[in-house]
């Protein structure tokens, strides 16, 4: 077979490759426990509550290792897998690199100068690559789950300001990024209103939260308020669930015919031809 018959023509309908990430206890597990059939390679304790199927705790990146492995290799039914958490796992890779090298912490690895963070993402493309090799050829939906931090952001161009994103360092989260299909980070939708504090000053409250504290949603894009993105034009805010993130994907907008080229130049000939 040639290079051109090789070619792939259209959209690609793969399962999705998504990086959910969010405070303590806004529902992370269990969105991702609503996907389908889901499988979890736990690396944190928090799975009690919630009815789903798992691998036993993860204590080393051996054990996550050897999970993918056997899905990679064994017959099963699991049509998702799910990491919880990947900030979690990346203990587990700063504890490996720090048992190869007999270091006391990842910032003593090889020597210090930051290189214990730079080997951590050998490890990190591993786990993608068996990840990859999961969703490729076993057809598994992919979802990271992760922990949220708030961190100052140097924009070039405006004043620095702070951010969520994910719990993790910074190199990772690139990684990670560049990788997934959407990043979605998990909040609350909170209102604001001003009232009188007295003596002629003003205090912002926050209003309508209700019992739950503030109704969860998905953020898919990215602002200076937090890092996101989404590969499928969903709409900025969906709700904090499977079902309603999964209806999104169903209806993602049909590319716009474009006019064909050819055809106008084909045109212009004949009308060349006739004069």
């Amino acid at each position: 077979m040639t290079m051109i018959e090789q070619i792939h023509r259209g959209r690609r309908h793969s399962p999705p490759r998504l990086l959910i990430y969010g405070t303590e206890g806004i529902g992370k597990s269990t969105t991702a426990a609503q996907a389908p059939n889901p499988i979890f390679i736990p690396t944190e304790d928090g799975l009690d509550q919630i009815d789903c199927c798992s691998f036993p705790l993860a204590k080393s990146l051996t054990d996550v290792e050897a999970a993918l492995r056997a899905l990679i290799t064994e017959q099963h039914d699991f049509e998702t897998v799910v990491i919880d958490s990947a900030d979690w796992l990346e203990r587990l890779v700063w504890d490996a690199l720090c048992e190869q090298y007999g270091a006391s912490s990842i910032e003593k690895v090889d020597g210090g100068y930051a290189r214990g963070y730079i080997h951590a993402l050998t490890h990190w493309r591993r786990l993608l690559a068996d990840l990859s090799t999961l969703r490729n050829q076993r057809g598994m939906c992919v979802i990271l789950l992760a922990h949220a931090k708030v961190e100052k952001f140097e924009d070039p161009e405006h004043a620095a300001y702070d951010r969520y994103s994910p719990r993790l360092h910074k190199h990772v989260t690139a990684l990670l990024t560049e990788w997934s299909d959407a990043v979605l980070f998990a909040t609350r939708k909170i209102i604001t209103k001003t009232e009188d504090g007295g003596f002629g000053r003003e205090r912002t409250i926050a209003a309508g939260l209700g019992k739950d504290g503030g109704e969860r949603i998905l953020r898919t894009v990215g602002s200076p308020a937090c890092v996101a993105k989404n590969r499928y034009g969903l709409p900025a805010e969906l709700p904090l669930s499977w079902p309603a993130l999964m209806q999104a994907l169903t209806e993602q907008p049909q590319p716009v015919a474009q006019p064909h080229l050819r055809l106008v130049g084909a045109e212009q000939n004949t009308n060349r031809k006739e004069h």
